[in-house]
């Protein structure tokens, strides 16, 4: 077996330390407060995950960066030692295969088929429907009661709504769909309740897309559809597909505008200086920046060393276990000065909150143009919103494979 911890890091050697590790009560932004010592001691060392496993855990940015383009480790879920969440995330994979969970020449086939929708160009055709739903939502939050949940009311309907138009998914559904993305998102669920959600999501999706075949429209189901058709995808596959779409369509995203809302006002300074801009380039800035600091996709990428790898004097060795910790590498000071500082002005563009390599966010420019909508759009028409909680009422999604907020209680 591998060295426990790079030369020099005795006290990591000590005790391999549990993952994911608490957050501080008094931070909840910041990753666990046990990274800076991971980070300074050695960029890899050993994690013990909830199966008993011990893979290793990498930190620092440039290795992060290095390691998520190197084709000697591997996405396939389905190899031996792959450092899976939890017992639901394992369940899941075996239920649902997508293709972020597999490698090349699988990964890039269907990827392929997805990429269009998801262009630049597409993405910003998109940009004043995008912008409608957000106002009608603000419009209907303005006219109603005081306080609101931000979550229930804007977070979660901006990119539902969004993800249902673009898909070709009814949105009047989206109590059913958002539940059971709940129950596969909470690694508290048992591999049980992680079957039945993936089986309700499955026939869902398979549904939708039958109903595609015989009436083809202009969505992204009825693209996948069409090639169903033409032989180049089973309909398994194409509901796999839009599983993966549907949910992580909503949720991430959904995370980013409520968790980066509260942020905001946690730094007040920070949300006057968006708000009171109307130039483009500083809320693109404010999303790229926000997206770093809070980093929502916390439980790292998950991956498999397909050959010996040496990093930092330590020999990864083939077979071996990795996960690669995006939101630590996201507050590295040797990549980004003063890590712990949200500031706005930071050209952060070079974040990994999207991963690098070919597994990087497929759905990465339509998040953006989403959140830039949302933080240009938001604070300047409800200028003088506020929390009507106190900060430790609110409920953090520490048991989430995506962190964020259960509910944000907020008034103007």
């Amino acid at each position: 077996m591998s060295n426990l911890s790079a030369p020099g890091s005795d006290a990591l050697s000590a005790q391999v330390p549990d993952y994911p590790m608490p957050r501080a009560a008094d931070c909840p932004f910041d990753p666990p407060p046990a990274r800076h010592t991971l980070q300074a001691q050695a960029s890899i060392s050993r994690v013990r995950l909830w199966d008993g496993s011990t893979p290793w855990l990498v930190t620092r940015y440039a290795d992060l960066r290095a390691l998520l383009a190197d084709p000697r480790i591997s996405a396939d879920a389905t190899r031996l030692h792959y450092p899976h969440t939890g017992a639901a995330q394992k369940e899941r994979r075996r239920e649902s295969r997508s293709f972020v969970a597999m490698d090349d020449p699988e990964h890039a086939r269907l990827r392929r088929m997805d990429t269009a929708a998801f262009s630049i160009k597409h993405v910003e055709a998109l940009r004043p429907a995008i912008q409608a739903i957000v106002d009608d939502l603000i419009d209907a939050m303005l006219a109603g009661p005081k306080p609101v949940d931000l979550v229930q009311a804007f977070a979660l309907p901006v990119p539902s709504k969004v993800i249902c138009e673009l898909l070709g998914v009814p949105y009047s559904d989206h109590d059913f769909f958002q539940a059971n993305s709940r129950v596969l998102m909470k690694r508290t669920t048992t591999p049980e309740q992680a079957r039945a959600a993936t089986g309700r999501l499955i026939d869902y999706l398979d549904r939708l897309i039958g109903e595609k075949l015989a009436h083809l429209a202009d969505d992204l189901l009825s693209t996948l559809a069409a090639r169903v058709q033409a032989g180049e995808l089973s309909r398994r596959e194409a509901a796999d597909m839009g599983i993966l779409l549907l949910v992580a369509g909503h949720e991430t995203t959904a995370n980013m505008i409520a968790l980066g809302t509260l942020a905001l006002l946690q730094h007040p300074d920070q949300l006057a200086r968006l708000r009171e801009s109307d130039d483009p380039k500083v809320t693109a800035s404010a999303v790229e920046e926000l997206l770093r600091y809070l980093t929502i996709t916390h439980s790292g990428r998950r991956r498999v060393a397909l050959e010996d790898i040496e990093i930092d004097g330590v020999t990864i060795r083939a077979g071996d276990g990795i996960v690669l910790a995006n939101d630590i590498g996201n507050r590295d000071p040797a990549t980004f000065p003063d890590p712990d500082e949200l500031n706005l002005d930071r050209h952060a563009r070079h974040h990994m909150a999207f991963g690098f390599g070919v597994h990087q966010c497929l759905g990465q420019p339509l998040a953006r143009v989403e959140l830039q909508v949302v933080y240009s759009t938001l604070y300047r028409r409800i200028p003088t919103v506020k929390l009507a909680v106190d900060l430790d009422e609110i409920p953090f999604k520490h048991d989430g494979s995506v962190y964020g907020v259960y509910e944000l209680p907020i008034t103007w």
